[in-house]
Parts: C-alpha cells; structure tokens; sequence
C-alpha cells in the first residue's frame, strides 16, 4: 500500500512550515526522514495520518484521498508520534486492549492481538505494570505496541527509538526491518545510522522542503563527485618523495599529509577520473611499498550538515 504526496503545503500565518512538497513512498519500502527540528518533517506526518488538514495538496494512500477518505485512511495507518501520549495510570495491558478496540480489532481476537504485540515488541517482562511505571524505554516500545495493534498496512514513526538503550534500539530496528518486509514504513529520525540500518530510501527536508530523495549511497555519491582516497607508503627516501610523486599523476587534484600518520595522504581525483590505478604503478616503479589504499566515502552526517545548514 503506497503513499502519494501532491504539492502538500502547510501554512501558520505567514510561515511555511510545508512548502510545496511532493514525493511517493512505495508499498513495502522503508522511506527514513530526515531533517533538523522545525523543518516540518513531524507536520507532513500529522497530515498523512489525518491528524492535521494541509493548507494545500493532497496525500493518497492506495489511492483514498486524505480530503475525502479519512476514517478509512486512519484504518490503515499505525502512528506513533513524537511525544507518544500515553494514560499514565492505566496497567499496559489494559491499555493495549482499549487502543485494539478504538482501533477496531474484532472482540475475539483483542487478546491475542495484544500477546502477539507484548511479544513482538519485548514487553512480556513489564505486562503487568501500570505504565506510569514503566522506564522511558519501555513506554516507548508501548507506543510501538499500540501503533501496530490493529496490523495497518502502513506505519508512521515518529522518532520510535527516543528514550531506549543501545540494545533496545537493536532490537527495535530489527522489528522496523522485519515489518517492512510486509508492510509501508515512514520512518522519522536524528539517528542517522538508524537510517542507514532500517531503510530503503532517505528524504532530507529544510525549511519545509525536500532537499534530498535516494539511497545512502546515491546521496554520497552525489554529494562526493569525485573520487577520494587514504594512501599510506613505506620504503621510499622520505615523505616529500611521496607526495611530489602522487602531486605530478594527471588524475590528482589535491593532496593532503596526514599529520599523525607517517608516509600516510589523503589523496583526491580529479572530476571523473581514478586515481587508484596510477598510484599503484608508482609504487611499482619506485620499489615504494604501498600498504594502504582505501577509498574514503562522504559520511551520511556530513551531507545531512552541508543540506540543512544555511
């Protein structure tokens, strides 16, 4: 089941918080969603869950417009926001049976929906607290609990590991992985390993606009555009030797010493071209001994910093 984001704008007075937006997420594809806080990433997702009317555009899920389609939307949609509401004073269990019924889970089948939930998301431990007393972690992995109750096509996370250990997150992932195997995933974040170890696909919004669309290696590819490379070198009469070598091959545009790294540079190609191949034969023909040659890729941080910061 697949979403469709039409020239979705949101307006508050004068300021954008959305700002003509469009782009598809297809069914059974994790889509991670990235962008600094304000950049309207938790408004475009209270607008496809209906929670929120657009000032102008549509979303499409499976076709059902949100303007006209609402209550079946809801129905196909899990979410978990970002501050997670939660009634505090009610035991879990208890809790998950009344989010199965709101969400129309058949009487007969609420509890086992509710054991299948406790196990799936690691509560079995906790079942018979109130939630009030449950960890940060825990409440959260509640959350996840209630948005997938009622088994939706499609789920929309709001930054679904905040709160949870480095194990917890793990395991959530792996559950993130797995139920995008089957279903639609939306999936907002400020981890960006998270990203990289749970989805398909990653937008970047600023600013109220998609600035990036791909897969973490389409991103650094384009972000890179030229090839960069870690060098190191022994056996030749000294580092200067080195770096005038490397300096006068035609596909080298730059190249850096590394400071606390003996005969060690960090080596930049020219647009279009590889350095690697010519480096190689140097080495050969010098009887220099060449103990690394590493590509280096642009990490996910630094483009996410270089498309978000004006």
């Amino acid at each position: 089941m697949g979403i469709l984001v039409e020239n979705l704008t949101k307006k508050y007075g004068t300021q954008r918080a959305v700002n003509n937006i469009s782009f598809e997420v297809k069914t059974g594809e994790i889509v991670g969603f990235l962008g600094p806080n304000g950049a309207g990433k938790t408004t475009t997702m209270k607008i496809i869950t209906c929670f929120m009317a657009p000032t102008d555009g549509d979303v499409k899920v499976n076709g059902l417009s949100i303007h006209e389609n609402q209550n079946e939307i809801k129905k196909k949609i899990g979410y978990l926001p970002e501050s997670n509401p939660l009634y505090y004073e009610m035991p879990m269990l208890e809790y998950l049976e009344y989010a199965a019924r709101l969400h129309g889970v058949p009487t007969s089948k609420v509890q086992e929906r509710v054991m299948a939930m406790v196990r799936k998301t690691g509560l079995n431990a906790e079942k018979h607290k109130n939630i009030g007393e449950l960890s940060k972690g825990y409440k959260q992995r509640v959350g996840l609990a209630q948005a997938m109750i009622h088994d939706p096509e499609i789920l929309i996370l709001d930054e679904p590991t905040t709160g949870l250990d480095p194990n917890q997150i793990v395991e959530i992932r792996k559950l993130i992985r797995e139920l995008g195997r089957e279903k639609t995933v939306i999936l907002s974040t400020h981890i960006l390993p998270e990203v990289e170890a749970t989805s398909d696909r990653i937008l970047i919004i600023n600013d109220g606009k998609i600035v990036a669309d791909g897969t973490a290696a389409t991103l650094r590819k384009q972000a890179q555009g030229e090839e960069i490379l870690r060098v190191q070198v022994t056996e030749a009469t000294n580092s200067d030797e080195i770096y005038n070598g490397i300096s006068k091959l035609d596909s080298v545009s730059m190249v850096d010493p590394v400071p606390e790294t003996p005969n060690t540079f960090i080596i930049n190609s020219k647009d279009s071209l590889s350095s690697r191949k010519s480096i190689f034969n140097l080495c050969v023909k010098n009887n220099w001994v060449l103990t690394e040659m590493t590509p280096l890729e642009t990490k996910l941080e630094d483009i996410f910093r270089d498309l978000t910061t004006n």
